[in-house]
């Protein structure tokens, strides 16, 4: 980074070797760059994983949907919503008058940190044994290197479940109707436990039995593959306490931030409150200490509680309550995130009982509807790619690959693939949720229940599905507002939902998604090349969709269940038996969990290399995707030879120098550590 300006700054965080020039730096000291000086930054020292980069005023930049932030992902905020470049020129503030702390003593960041979480959500004995509750705080958890700012994923023991599966959900039983999730809530994949960061998704479809409290989310910055955690389990008074006492070590770094002894799992609950409404039960949970999370009815697919979960989000909308950050509507919940110092959680859960005491008469609840006709290329070549991707660097074995239409056919009771996608052409789905996974992606389910094709979520979820794929998970069809990871059976790909610079056509500044809620979904066929073209034009404003506004009637769709209610229920009928026999091949085959045992290549303490070779090491932890040589191939000076994929990204290892190729010590699909020698290289 080269300086225009004479600037103060100071780097925090890990710590990292820095230069500016030929001086070297020390971390957590405030220094002054004179006009032309080149900052450069090397490796990050010891224990953890980023490291600060602050400048006197603040960086100049736009606001996108009030923040500063860059989001890699959506491609949005910051510098052009991407990672900076050689060439790019950042703008500064004017330097601020707040006093700079010129030097400080360096914070310690242990390789093994102890996170303070609150319990729940969910939590035992609904979901989860009670032993493995307590196995899980006992345990010293490792990091995957399939870990970023979206997700952090643990390495542990597998968890014990007091479900046979999700029912409607899916197959698993992590697998649950979609709700909406908190920054660091704990987010079991499947048997994978996943920490959902900052970049992470809003909604989705899997358990969480612990969330890390707000004055802990930093250290989730931190943790490398080289981090070991144990997770310490506080009160929720605890957790309130804690964040005050940040907010004044900020102010003072010399008060002493508190550590509490671990609670017991048998005096704290995931539910801090239940009752009835109407005919349903209402489960109110925590979901770390600025979020409940209200559930109304039983574990099922029913519309009519989508609605009233509308009803109270409408209703909390119109209060507009200080403290209130967000409102989030899942299928059959709805999260409300709050600032505890602004409203307290009591009064918040007096609001919600106050409330749902006055909604009237919810028999006939009419919504305004609108379909909306989107173009899909089935089986597109990009959903195959995720396909193949998950089976070579994540799960093999797992009973959805190669093939995901296929799994789909045979979980459901369909005699060809055909039947399947004539289906999901028919069908009319009614978007329940949006933000599921990312960016305004919806969550919609069929209209009638012979269209709703029930699957399972991936086990664990894929590293990588392209944006605008579509797939169905449980009853559930999702449509992946950009590149991420995610958990659906991928049947195809469709257009944007997204905008984030509109020009015309169905977006705007305000609302840069494309549905809105209780919208149907309708799909119709194009080709992969058609659909290119679409996707060229569409965020343009240059591709017309056809749109028809209707209403949404519950009174109406209940007289078309109890009409059609025989033939509903032999599909049903047809779809479970199916359903049953593929649970059952899994149980007799060892399918049904997954097994975080790692694969990995030999380690170089057992690989000898022979006279006349040079090893070629792998620069990082990560699984073999692609192996793009042979034994005996003669390679040119940098030749791509491996394809790594790590942090849910790829890397190319390349030859340093021409040679043959004498030995490959590793394949495809297998897990290599930073050092491990992939190949040795035979000199000319």
């Amino acid at each position: 980074i080269q300086f225009r300006t004479t600037t103060k700054f100071v780097i925090t965080g890990a710590y990292i070797e820095v230069t500016l020039g030929n001086n070297p730096l020390e971390n957590y000291t405030v220094y002054t760059a004179s006009k032309g000086d080149i900052l450069s930054l090397g490796k990050i020292v010891d224990a953890g994983q980023r490291s600060y980069l602050l400048l006197n005023g603040g960086i100049n930049t736009s606001d996108y949907l009030g923040s500063k932030s860059t989001f890699t992902l959506g491609v949005m905020g910051g510098h052009c919503g991407r990672a900076l470049r050689t060439g790019d020129v950042i703008h500064l503030n004017k330097s601020n008058s707040k006093t700079i702390l010129e030097k400080r003593e360096l914070p310690e960041i242990p390789s093994e940190i102890s996170i303070d979480v609150l319990y729940g959500p969910h939590g035992a004995p609904d979901f989860f044994e009670i032993d493995y509750i307590e196995e899980f705080l006992e345990t010293t958890w490792s990091i995957h290197f399939n870990s970023s700012r979206t997700g952090v994923r643990l390495i542990g023991p597998t968890p014990k479940w007091t479900r046979k599966d999700g029912g409607e959900a899916g197959l698993h039983p992590s697998n649950i109707h979609d709700n909406a999730y908190a920054v660091g809530a704990i987010d079991f994949t499947g048997d994978t436990p996943i920490i959902l960061g900052p970049d992470g998704p809003s909604l989705g479809g899997f358990v969480c039995p612990f969330t890390i409290i707000k004055a802990d989310l930093w250290k989730m910055g931190q943790l490398s593959t080289q981090s070991k955690i144990k997770f310490n389990l506080v009160t929720y008074e605890q957790a309130l306490e804690k964040e005050k006492v940040e907010e004044l070590f900020v102010k003072d770094i010399h008060t002493v931030i508190p550590t509490y002894p671990k609670a017991l799992v048998k005096e704290v609950s995931p539910i801090i409150e239940q009752f009835s409404f109407k005919k349903h039960a209402v489960v109110i949970r925590q979901s770390g200490d600025n979020n409940i999370l209200i559930e109304l009815g039983k574990l099922e697919l029913d519309l009519e509680l989508r609605l009233v979960i509308h009803k109270l989000f409408q209703a909390f909308e119109d209060q507009n309550l200080e403290g209130v950050i967000d409102l989030t509507p899942g299928v059959r919940s709805l999260q409300i995130h709050f600032l505890p110092q602004l409203i307290s959680r009591k009064d918040l859960l007096a609001k919600v009982y106050s409330i749902l005491s006055s909604l009237e008469d919810i028999d006939d609840i009419v919504v305004p509807s609108r379909i909306v006709y989107l173009p899909l290329s089935w089986n597109d070549p990009e959903a195959k790619l995720a396909m193949e991707k998950y089976h070579t660097t994540v799960r093999s074995n797992a009973p959805w690959s190669p093939d995901n239409i296929e799994f789909i056919r045979r979980i459901n009771g369909m005699d060809s693939i055909e039947k399947v996608q004539n289906i999901i052409f028919e069908a009319n789905y009614l978007v329940m949720g949006l933000g599921d996974v990312y960016l305004g992606a919806p969550i919609a389910t069929p209209l009638d229940p012979r269209h709703r094709l029930v699957t399972t979520k991936y086990n664990p979820a894929r590293t990588w599905t392209p944006d605008n794929a579509v797939g169905i998970g449980g009853a559930y069809l999702c449509i992946y507002g950009m590149e991420g990871p995610g958990g659906y059976q991928l049947f195809g790909r469709t257009l944007q939902m997204w905008n984030t610079y509109p020009k015309g056509g169905y977006f705007t500044k305000e609302k840069p998604f494309l549905l809105q809620f209780f919208d149907q979904i309708k799909f119709y066929p194009v080709s992969t090349e058609k659909l290119s073209e679409i996707r060229r034009d569409f965020p343009q404003g240059r591709y017309p969709l056809k749109i028809e506004e209707v209403s949404f009637s519950l009174k109406e769709y209940k007289a078309f269940l109890s009409r059609n209610n025989s033939k509903i229920q032999s599909f049903k009928d047809q779809q479970q038996k199916a359903f049953r026999e593929e649970k059952e091949d899994w149980v007799r085959t060892g399918k049904l969990n997954f097994s975080q045992e790692e694969q990995v290549s030999l380690n170089k303490e057992e690989i000898q290399i022979p006279e006349g070779c040079e090893p070629v090491e792998s620069p990082l932890s990560a699984v073999v995707w692609k192996i793009l040589v042979k034994k005996g191939d003669r390679v040119t000076n940098n030749q791509p030879l491996i394809i790594l994929e790590s942090m849910k990204m790829e890397f190319t290892i390349s030859s340093g120098k021409e040679g043959v190729i004498d030995e490959i010590y590793t394949k495809e699909s297998l897990e290599v550590r930073a050092g491990d020698i992939l190949i040795s290289l035979k000199n000319n």
